[in-house]
């Protein structure tokens, strides 16, 4: 049973490049522990045009230069595992500062800007055997949609939201411009034995609030939160094949009721929040392709239950989807990458919000320079328009441009 971090998945991705082993093997009597993780850091220039009014920080013409980490964190992950009574014993802890800061200067006595953002995104034991699977708990990836960003090509880059981000711990990639955040959860999950390429795993997840939006303009939050009452129950299945045309399909899906609130004007009942995907990763010699579609009732469209009701209470449609192919050089293994995706996010009669579509194309370049460094190059466009059915239209449009390195270990 495997009890190493998650990003080993992202990793692997570049296996093909780097021939790269992650991780730290230290024998611990009756432990075996595996020290891994990722350092990554970019210097980024965006530049911003459309209408001020959507804009936010940044208006029409507006450019801005970080220097910041990816839509990777940087990891320090600290795993061990063992064989006990007739069990496969693992565990996992990690810790993921970031690697940027905000705008360097004292705005007043109290407030120095130089401090980064630090997330702990796992902690987990796991316990089982290959004849029946293993079982999870603890604070880990999410289930549903976590398929979409572990074959994402803005994983070992920047792609959206560089310009607005600085000090943040991670940019966006494609969240919320191609698929849904799996977001890191508390949770109790099964995994099954891998039979000749299936396997699925089942569990229950934290519960998220829910926002009660009202989208006046672009991406105003409204006050009225309701609770998830419940456990969240999400899974996913998946085929994996090899051969001279390799690949993997996959499924996933999640469901989460979400109370009901009295606002004291206006009273939601309870409903649930429900969301399915399905996706393909092939590979044909040095070429890859992805494909990913899912769709959404209350979900949102970025992180999850988000803007997936609107201030009346009622659950708003969306779907995601993005396609990708690459290609590795076999005489350098320099892999080039290029994918485009959209969210779409509809408003319900009664509202004023028509449509909200975010979308971004990206085009990069993936060089293993070592065994465990890579140089990255991306241009990435992301597009958010907004339509209303009284109010002005918006539009914002985003360029970056990001160079940097990504080091596994």
């Amino acid at each position: 049973m495997n009890t190493k971090l998650n990003v080993a998945v992202a990793a692997a991705l570049f296996a093909a490049a780097t021939g790269a082993q992650a991780g730290i093997t230290i024998p611990a009597g009756d432990w075996t522990l595996d020290i891994g993780g990722v350092v990554n850091a970019y210097y980024t220039h965006t530049s911003f045009s459309g209408d001020d009014s959507a804009a936010g920080e940044y208006a029409n013409g507006d450019s801005v230069n970080n220097i910041t980490t990816g839509l990777l964190p940087n990891y320090l992950s600290v795993s061990g595992k063992t064989r006990q009574n007739d069990l496969d014993v693992g565990f996992t802890i990690s810790i993921n500062p970031g690697a940027s800061t905000t705008r360097a200067g004292i705005q007043n006595q109290d407030d120095v800007r130089g401090g980064s953002n630090q997330e702990n995104r796992q902690a987990f034991l796991t316990f089982g055997d290959a004849s029946w699977g293993s079982i999870k708990l603890g604070k880990d990836l999410g289930i549903y949609a976590s398929d979409a960003i572990l074959n994402d090509q803005t994983l070992l880059g920047v792609g959206s939201a560089a310009g607005s981000l600085a000090g943040n711990t991670t940019t966006l990639g494609r969240i919320g411009r191609g698929f849904i955040y799996a977001d890191w959860k508390a949770q109790v999950a099964y995994t099954s034995p891998n039979w000749n390429g299936f396997q699925f795993t089942a569990g229950v997840t934290q519960a998220w609030n829910a926002l009660a939006a009202d989208i006046g303009t672009v991406g105003s939050a409204g006050s009225n939160q309701r609770g998830g009452s419940q456990s969240a129950y999400e899974g996913k299945a998946s085929y994996e094949w090899t051969g001279d045309l390799a690949g993997k399909v996959w499924v996933s899906a999640i469901s989460q009721k979400v109370a009901g609130l009295n606002t004291g004007v206006t009273t939601f009942g309870d409903d649930r929040a429900t969301a399915w995907d399905i996706g393909t990763s092939l590979k044909f010699a040095d070429f890859g392709l992805v494909g990913y579609y899912g769709q959404g009732k209350g979900i949102g469209q970025t992180v999850q239950l988000l803007n997936g009701f609107d201030a009346n209470g009622k659950r708003r449609d969306s779907d995601n989807w993005y396609v990708q192919g690459s290609y590795t050089i076999p005489t350098v293994g320099t892999k080039l990458a290029a994918s485009y995706g959209r969210s779409t996010l509809d408003g319900n009669g009664g509202e004023d919000l028509s449509e909200l579509k975010a979308s971004m194309w990206t085009v990069g370049a993936y060089h293993p320079l070592t065994k465990h460094l890579n140089l990255v190059a991306e241009y990435s466009v992301a597009k958010d328009d907004t339509s209303f059915r009284t109010a002005a239209d918006t539009d914002l449009k985003a360029k970056t441009i990001s160079l940097g390195a990504i080091l596994f270990f």
